[in-house]
């Protein structure tokens, strides 16, 4: 953590490198060839135009300090977390809101430590880290150092304050600012010194001293302090001398941290890396990486891999592409392991360490600017051929056919069935990571980080977030077919779920004198996101709107992206004036899920969010649902989507009809899958369904999407239409499609489904769009636990009850008992009172 932080107008110098081994250091306009050392803080005063500021953090700085001026320019255009506003006493009047919600921290410029001001500063900006400099001719004491320290200031110093010798009047020993907050309840003064590598792997207990520390800041060796010999100079012996890489103050300020290069034999006096025992894992190949590179055994086969970079760079190759295609858990753990030795055989040959990497990751994630992350044309359309090839620079093959992968149900394990059952993976854990810093900036600031996160993630600057009511006729401006399509499977869509209404009063005496009710309400406020990105999916605006409409909610707001230009596509707009709309917010992704849960400025809270979208869309949608704050509920889990289709090997199995369902999902994203099962199918009946796939596939305009869902994908085969169903059942599909002989006959033995199209002549795509049923339907094997979108997922039920004295008198001591039972007196009291005033 940050606590001393000083700021170097030249970063040259032994007290410059002794400066970079006990925290970040601030560095004042550095020239633009400097290389950054680790976490560097800059001091831009001449900073004018945003390019200039984003490129030091892409370099790697940690965060950049701004005056007020430039800070205005830049706020909202990089992240809150990279900025620091520096200002002095007299400014703080000119921060607006915005300023003082846009930065991270603050760096008080002022002639001499005033707690008052301090305090007043941190309570101004609250959320934000308080930076104190005092700009006079002579440092601060100690004493006052302490004091700031521990009050959670951190005080910037400048090195012409500074020195690597004793403390005077004139400069500060840096050992001894540094050591300023620690402290120790041990009776012999010293402090528990943890000593890791440098990517955090422990080596041992130890202990420092004032003086230990002092000479290890100074010299960039490892020097600890002996409890029965002094002071511990690492490998003064042994030869197992240690490079200090950083040493740090743990948040309490009561022990310490060093990360080293060990040499030699180890840290422990068993000579053994660590004294926990030997390396596990990558420090411990690493270790034999280097031991074989200085000395590998003739004929060893890491020596050959050494001495044949063509070998290796084959290796490398071969074990991503394995790695791309490894289907199980267990197989892509297998194949990664293997992939990470050869890669890191080629690091150590480079004199690249593990370290190493970790630094370069830790710099590409502070770059603020990013690349779209395309793959290179040789690798964007790959799709892996079904046989493991071990030839190592595969080149991608358009001519390659796209094709399901087979399985056979009645040969399968269980384990292999299992694994049949499973979805693509989605990374729940990482896509709440991404979404929180989205939720909480929408939720924080409102309008303004809506707008912001639309111009970045929908690429459109907008000037606001809603379209009201009523919609300009230029807005619904579409073709009078698409007009009269629209109108049709409105008519159809509102039919089928206007008789879903539950209008009716539930009233039932339980006993006499005790009559229960139950009645329904329309839920007041809903949110209904519509999908944007790679399809306009104006269906998905009707299948949500009419339900709430019907539903009779009060607010209806529709949430979609907008196109380039910040306008809506008018098939939506369209749809959103025939429910009734009451605003259509122009935002896609986590933001707009944010801003329909907790509302903003100009966008209406609701209380129930529905509608399907990608992993960013779900994770937000139950990030907010978990949220006590937003109070907002949601339809269901929806994901990716899929399909289910059963086919039997008969004149009823159109293999066209068959290859056509498939692809209509297949087609939704990458992240789609689609499961063929087929009963006892002939090979050649397979073999036209997967050439009618193939062939229908190269004609689709998406197809390069179609080529990487299908690779996902699944041909099982059955060997009874029971062993089909049951496998069905158990891996509950979002749609299911019968092709099968007396198909309708079927239907009563599926339990787990989102939508069931029943017959050859129902294709999925019917009740997508215009056939009444919803087409917002539980993916990921959620129709196990979930119903699909309905007229009652816009109601809520609400219950009473009416006790005449009479009924009480029964119900009254049963009621009674049990509260006894439970031991909640005020309860049983609530009937005792009354039963006593009937006898009175």
């Amino acid at each position: 953590m940050t606590r001393f932080l000083p700021l170097v107008d030249v970063p040259l110098g032994d007290l410059f490198d002794a400066l970079c081994r006990i925290g970040p250091v601030l560095l004042r306009d550095p020239p633009p060839s400097l290389p950054l050392p680790d976490h560097s803080y800059l001091l831009l005063d001449n900073a004018t135009e945003l390019d200039h500021v984003t490129s030091w953090l892409d370099q790697g700085a940690e965060k950049v300090v701004l005056p007020l001026s430039a800070a205005k320019q830049v706020i909202g255009l990089i992240p809150q977390e990279r900025l620091i506003l520096l200002l002095d006493a007299v400014s703080v009047s000119a921060v607006s809101d915005k300023v003082r919600t846009g930065v991270s921290g603050v760096l008080l410029k002022t002639p001499e430590i005033d707690t008052d001001l301090i305090s007043s500063i941190s309570n101004f900006f609250s959320n934000s880290a308080i930076f104190v400099f005092v700009d006079s001719a002579d440092p601060p004491s100690l004493v006052s150092i302490r004091s700031l320290l521990h009050s959670s200031v951190n005080l910037v110093l400048p090195n012409s304050q500074l020195t690597l010798a004793n403390s005077s009047s004139s400069q500060l020993s840096i050992a001894d600012v540094f050591l300023a907050p620690i402290t120790t309840d041990r009776p012999d003064g010293l402090f528990p010194t943890i000593v890791s590598t440098e990517t955090g792997h422990s080596l041992g207990l130890v202990y420092s001293s004032f003086e230990s520390v002092k000479e290890s800041i100074i010299t960039g060796k490892g020097i600890y302090q002996s409890r029965k010999h002094g002071l511990w100079r690492k490998g003064e012996t042994s030869g197992s001398t240690q490079d200090v890489a950083s040493i740090r103050l743990d948040c309490d300020s009561d022990s310490l941290e060093f990360k080293v290069v060990q040499h030699g034999s180890g840290f422990c006096h068993l000579e053994r890396q660590s004294c926990f025992g030997e390396a596990a894992g990558l420090p411990h190949l690493e270790k034999t990486l280097q031991s074989r590179f200085e000395s590998a055994p003739e004929g060893s086969y890491t020596k050959r891999l050494f001495d044949d970079p063509a070998l290796l760079r084959s290796k490398i190759m071969e074990e991503a592409d394995e790695l791309c295609r490894a289907e199980t858990r267990d197989e892509v753990a297998f194949e990664a392991a293997d992939l990470i030795y050869f890669a890191l055989t080629k690091c150590t040959a480079y004199g690249v360490g593990i370290a190493d990497i970790e630094r370069s990751l830790d710099k590409k994630a502070k770059r603020v600017t990013r690349r779209a992350g395309d793959a290179k044309p040789q690798w964007s359309t790959h799709k892996a051929p079904e046989a493991k090839s071990t030839t190592p620079s595969a080149q991608l093959d358009l001519d390659a056919p796209i094709r399901l992968r087979t399985n056979n149900l009645t040969d399968c394990s269980e384990e292999e069935r299992a694994q049949l059952l499973r979805r693509p993976v989605l990374k729940s854990d990482e896509m709440f990571e991404k979404v929180k810093p989205i939720v909480s900036q929408v939720r924080q600031r409102g309008d303004a980080a809506l707008l912001e996160l639309t111009a970045k993630f929908d690429k459109t600057r907008l000037s606001s977030t809603c379209v009201f009511p009523p919609y300009s006729k230029e807005s619904m401006e579409i073709s009078i077919a698409v007009k009269e399509a629209i109108d049709r499977a409105y008519a159809n869509i509102k039919k089928f779920h206007a008789a879903q209404i539950d209008g009716s009063s539930l009233k039932v005496e339980t006993m006499p004198g005790v009559v229960c009710s139950r009645f329904s309400r329309p839920i007041a406020r809903v949110g209904l996101y519509i999908p944007g990105g790679t399809a306009i999916l104006p269906s998905t605006a009707l299948m949500l709107g009419i339900p709430a409409q019907v539903a009779g909610c009060k607010e209806i707001v529709f949430a979609t992206p907008p196109r380039q230009d910040g306008t809506i596509s008018p098939e939506v707009m369209y749809v959103a004036h025939l429910v009734g709309a009451s605003a259509i917010l122009k935002a896609g992704g986590a933001q707009a899920v944010a801003a329909m849960a907790y509302g903003t400025e100009t966008v209406p809270k609701v209380d129930k969010i529905f509608g399907p979208g990608n992993q960013w869309v779900t994770a937000a949608k139950m990030l907010v649902q978990n949220d006590t704050d937003a109070l907002v509920s949601i339809d269901m889990p929806a994901g990716p989507s899929e399909v289910l289709a059963s086919v039997m090997a008969d004149h009823t199995a159109k293999p066209a009809f068959v290859a056509a369902d498939l692809l209509s999902q297949a087609e939704h994203g990458v992240d789609s899958q689609v499961v063929l099962v087929g009963i006892n199918l002939t090979s050649d009946h397979l073999e036209l369904i997967e050439n009618e796939v193939d062939e229908q596939a190269r004609q689709l305009s998406r197809v390069e999407i179609v080529r990487q869902s299908v690779a996902k994908s699944l041909i099982v085969l059955a060997g009874s239409v029971e062993e089909a169903i049951k496998f069905s059942n158990d891996y509950a599909p979002e749609h299911l499609i019968l092709h099968l002989e007396n198909a309708p006959d079927k239907v009563r033995f599926i339990d787990n489904a989102g939508s069931v199209f029943v017959g050859p002549f129902t294709p999925e795509s019917c009740g997508d769009y215009a056939s009444g049923t919803n087409h917002t339907l539980p993916t990921n094997g959620y129709a196990r636990q979930f119903s699909g979108v309905n007229t009652l997922s816009f109601q809520k039920h609400i219950t009473s009850q009416e006790i005449t004295s009479d009924g009480l008198r029964e119900l009254g001591p049963v009621v009674v008992t049990l509260a006894d039972c439970e031991g909640l007196q005020a309860h049983a009291n609530a009937v005792r009172i009354r039963l006593g005033s009937m006898k009175v």
